[in-house]
């Protein structure tokens, strides 16, 4: 099986986009096109439907995905295997679309002498046990929640609260507001259809909720991704979600989506750096040293975090 048809079909499944991955991967759309339809052609099924908006997983494509992942890391893992030293700081930053892909971007800035290989882990146990595993050196969670404790050589930083907004779109009764306090959105209806139960984020929305009293939705409608997310919001008088400024997202002009600041508190989504104590990687402390240059962690009476959050 063609590996860069694998690690091509992986970037256009978490970007949803083919133009997306061709960036990503710094080759033509064409050729993303050409090696998904090689390697759908090798496996005799359709691996994702082509929309208007994006490319979307088949049930087929969705059952190879962990896969193709699979393969992919092997791959990594062989070549590492023959030159000692030389490996890439693998880095876990949950998703491409969040802020924590954003910190590692600033990071290969201004420090592109050092080697990056970028992953997205699903939830903290599986990015810790990569940790333990040494399949990563480092990881961006949300730690700890409760029940959950970081296991014994596990080390980790703050390296950026990160202010949330209120996402509406131009028909909710907030789209007018230029701030909004969080009690007022009490009984209000947020919709985060990736919130899993037993992931960090999803004890964090939870805990907020409880908090200031929204009630936050998870299901009634399918999880089509963030096209749909945005959809959903702009057409809705009475859904909402929360997002960040510094979440990579563009929207049709015609959707008229406000992105409104929370004050007085600010709820922060307290991103963490872990890492595994003993790991010897020379980039590892190059990269902790920049996140910490860089001031993103703060305490303040005006934010807000839950209890359990480091």
């Amino acid at each position: 099986m063609d590996l860069n048809a694998v690690r091509t079909f992986l970037a256009a499944a978490e970007s949803g986009q083919f133009q997306e991955a061709a960036v990503d991967l710094g080759i033509t759309q064409q050729a993303v096109s050409k090696r998904v339809a090689a390697l759908e052609k090798e496996l005799g099924v359709r691996l994702f439907d082509r929309t208007p908006k994006g490319a979307r997983l088949t049930i087929d494509g969705q059952a190879f995905l962990p896969h193709a992942r699979a393969l992919a890391l092997a791959a990594e893992r062989a070549a590492a295997s023959v030159r000692p030293g030389k490996r890439a700081l693998r880095v876990d930053v949950v998703g491409r679309r969040v802020a924590t892909a954003g910190l590692v971007r600033d990071f290969h800035r201004a420090h592109p002498e050092v080697e990056l290989d970028i992953v997205t882990l699903y939830g903290v146990d599986a990015a810790v046990a990569a940790l333990e595993s040494g399949e990563i050196d480092a990881t961006f969670r949300a730690v700890s929640m409760p029940g959950r404790r970081l296991p014994d050589g596990i080390e980790a930083m703050p390296v950026l609260d990160e202010p949330m907004h209120l996402f509406t779109g131009p028909a909710h009764e907030f789209a007018a507001e230029s701030v909004i306090a969080p009690e007022r959105l009490a009984g209000r209806r947020i919709w985060m259809p990736g919130n899993a139960a037993g992931t960090e984020w999803a004890a964090y929305y939870d805990a907020l909720a409880a908090t200031f009293g929204c009630v936050i939705e998870t299901m009634g409608r399918p999880n089509f991704g963030v096209e749909y997310l945005l959809d959903t919001i702009a057409e809705s008088t009475t859904l909402a979600t929360f997002l960040s400024e510094r979440t990579p997202l563009v929207w049709p002009a015609g959707h008229d989506l406000r992105l409104i600041p929370l004050r007085d508190p600010t709820p922060v989504y307290p991103h963490s750096l872990l890492w595994y104590g003993t790991n010897p990687h020379p980039g590892l402390a190059v990269l902790r040293d920049h996140l910490a240059a860089a001031g993103l962690a703060h305490d303040g009476t005006d934010t807000w975090r839950p209890a359990w959050a480091r």
